[in-house]
């Protein structure tokens, strides 16, 4: 993909500076220099595809990723996201108190972004760590229960959240029940999530056969990012033997992967991965470079599309906004960035592409 030319960030010199060895580290300036931020572009109009290429991941409103999420400056996070043209997130019933911490930060921010001027995407189905329930009734509750919660009356796009954990026919009857509210206008867009691509491959044909009618989306995490670029190969699956529309990205730090703080307990990589990710960390920080802000600018670069950042500081916002602009720029940078990459690439050797297991067997 080539990349689209950045028009006002980042500065003329900023990035002349940091690779002379002049002035701060890039990512000491990109970390403070968050004055003037240029805002994504949001034409305004809301159809699927103008969801924009950064999308907030509000499953980081969650005790799974913090011990008290409803002290998170949710309001602030997304009063800041949607001023820089973050008009997307991302959330799901399955994400602890996301959905009611999202609901309360939009209802105060109502007077200054209303409802038809961002998009909500959630998710049901997947209720607990071995909680799953497919059913239509199931799935219809969880969608009145979303829409109370996110003080909406409609869901831009939902997902049948993590569809590996169920059969097959499962996953149908959800999407099946999906369609429906669909055509209820309680629902703008159906799709499903998940971690094997095949498996993903599988459910979106097996629906477009058996329901007569075609997924609008496809959602899949660590599947497209510095470690692990299979996604991409499946994207014109996805469209000419599914129908598909949109192919979306998440995680592109693979779970809190790739940064140089510990990865959480709970993240499936092998210890090798792992060990092997803290080899690059320290690489990357010899050459000056953030590995969160390299993965970062690696997917903005790469990837085609809408891609799910999970992102819980107004800091945190500022940045990716800053990493998405200077993926953009044309000079040094990217040569660096270009080279960075490769280097990565090798040292991931054998780790490369590398996935784990999940869900249960199809």
């Amino acid at each position: 993909m080539k990349p689209r030319r950045a028009t006002g960030w980042p500065p003329a010199n900023l990035t002349q500076k940091c690779l002379s060895g002049h002035g701060h580290s890039l990512h000491y300036l990109l970390t403070n220099m968050t004055v003037g931020v240029k805002p994504l572009p949001f034409n305004g109009t809301k159809q699927l595809e103008d969801i924009p290429d950064l999308i907030l991941g509000a499953g980081v409103f969650n005790y799974q990723y913090h011990e008290n999420p409803h002290s998170l400056p949710a309001e602030e996070v997304l009063r800041k996201a949607f001023a820089l043209g973050i008009r997307a997130l991302d959330t799901s019933a399955y994400y602890g108190p996301s959905e009611e911490i999202v609901g309360s930060a939009l209802k105060k921010l109502a007077s200054e972004y209303p409802r038809d001027s961002y998009f909500i995407c959630t998710k049901a189905g997947r209720f607990g760590v071995d909680t799953f329930d497919y059913s239509s009734q199931a799935i219809k509750s969880s969608v009145e229960r979303s829409l109370k919660r996110l003080n909406t009356d409609y869901i831009d796009v939902l997902y049948i959240h993590d569809v590996e954990f169920v059969a097959i026919e499962g996953c149908v009857e959800a999407v099946k029940a999906a369609f429906e509210m669909k055509a209820q206008g309680l629902v703008r867009w159906v799709g499903v999530s998940g971690y094997p691509l095949d498996f993903l491959l599988q459910v979106a044909t097996t629906v477009q056969k058996e329901l007569g009618q075609s997924l609008d989306v496809i959602l899949s995490y660590c599947n497209f990012c510095l470690q692990n670029t299979r996604l991409s190969a499946y994207v014109e699956k996805f469209v000419s033997q599914a129908g598909v529309r949109k192919v979306m990205n998440a995680s592109p730090l693979s779970m809190s992967l790739l940064r140089n703080q510990d990865t959480h307990s709970f993240h499936p990589a092998s210890d090798g991965l792992k060990k092997r990710v803290q080899e690059i960390a320290d690489y990357c920080a010899k050459e000056g470079v953030d590995l969160a802000d390299l993965a970062s600018r690696f997917v903005f670069r790469k990837w085609e599309g809408s891609t799910v950042f999970g992102l819980q500081r107004v800091q945190e916002v500022e940045r990716a906004v800053m990493d998405f602009w200077t993926s953009r720029s044309h000079d040094e940078l990217e040569q660096k960035d270009e080279a960075m990459f490769n280097e990565v690439k090798n040292m991931f050797g054998e780790y490369y592409n590398e996935t784990w297991p999940s869900g249960i067997e199809h």
